[in-house]
């Protein structure tokens, strides 16, 4: 079958060990499925893997992607949720110690045909398109979580989005704005900027700018780059959530203005089943469209790649099978 998969890992050229090529089909294991993909979705993870970043050598070739949503065997419309758990584990899976995602100890989603356990789909509704529900299980649901569980925002408080141009940003911004919350985000260049009002929010502005006052809550997903302005712009008993650390994760800490002001650091990590479903029924029932910067067949997957590495976003990069 036709996946995207990593051959070799290369930290500064991430691309070199990318191949679209022929890979063996599933074979599912007990309680597992074959799903038969037609739409998947491209995540940062893809090029950290390529990179190296949570995918040891010993693993390839690996196959990439997390996210997915396709038919499984019965011929359901299905979404696959992306969070492995162990067997033994009950509750919360991002909080398993023995998580993993797709793509990491299982060959992940970009491909025809991908295995996952069964209790890992949910039904897709038929109001959204293979393309749309692809982009949910990763970086839809990572700024879900981010906002409702982890952050507790609320309809009427302000946010900040740092960063509003990728995956997880335009997510952010989208959910905000349909849950009545005033979104304020920053972007490099005003057009990136004209996509953040668009998406629904109320104002942009350029990294480290003077915000018209201070916010409830930043949504941070960038790091060292943004970090200090993150923790300038919230009030006092404000919360900043971080899922990612693209920039670096070692920026200075600002501890005196952390505990002087009674601020919140939380981190988010993707999220789990229940959250996923209770995210489609929202996009669903807020008629929200996912912003997709490009569709591609999967045989031209490098393509998209090389736009996600070069920053060359504004929204989900999305493969078609």
């Amino acid at each position: 079958m036709l996946a995207a998969y990593a051959a070799e890992l290369n930290a500064e050229d991430p691309l070199q060990g990318l191949v679209i090529g022929e890979r063996p089909e599933p074979e599912p294991a007990d309680g597992w499925v074959s799903v038969d993909v037609r739409a998947v979705s491209l995540n940062h993870h893809d090029l950290w893997s390529l990179r190296g970043v949570g995918l040891p050598a010993e693993r390839l070739p690996m196959i990439l992607g997390c996210d997915a949503a396709g038919t499984d065997p019965d011929g359901n419309e299905v979404i696959v949720h992306a969070v492995i758990g162990s067997g033994s584990w009950t509750g919360d899976e991002t909080l398993d110690p023995k998580r993993t995602l797709l793509s990491e100890r299982h060959q992940g989603a970009l491909a025809q045909r991908v295995a996952v356990p069964r209790r890992n789909l949910i039904p897709k509704p038929p109001e959204l398109s293979f393309e749309h529900a692809a982009c949910l299980p990763t970086a839809w649901l990572t700024a879900y979580r981010m906002l409702f569980t982890r952050g507790d925002v609320k309809p009427g408080q302000t946010i900040l989005v740092q960063g509003a141009s990728g995956g997880v940003g335009t997510a952010l911004i989208t959910l905000a704005a349909g849950a009545g919350v005033r979104v304020w985000a920053t972007s490099r260049t005003e057009e990136k900027r004209a996509l953040a009002l668009a998406l629904g929010a109320d104002a942009a502005f350029e990294p480290g700018a003077r915000l018209p006052e201070r916010v409830d809550a930043v949504m941070e997903t960038t790091g060292a780059a943004t970090w200090s302005h993150s923790l300038k712009s919230l009030k006092q008993g404000g919360v900043v959530v971080i899922s990612g650390a693209t920039t670096g994760d070692a920026p200075p800490a600002d501890l005196r203005r952390v505990f002087f002001l009674q601020l919140s650091v939380i981190g988010s990590t993707m999220g789990t089943r229940d959250e996923l479903e209770r995210l489609v029924r929202l996009v669903v029932t807020r008629r929200i469209e996912p912003a997709i910067s490009q569709t591609l067949p999967l045989a031209d997957a490098r393509a998209g790649f090389e736009a996600m590495l070069a920053g060359e976003t504004s929204g989900k990069i999305v493969f078609t099978v």
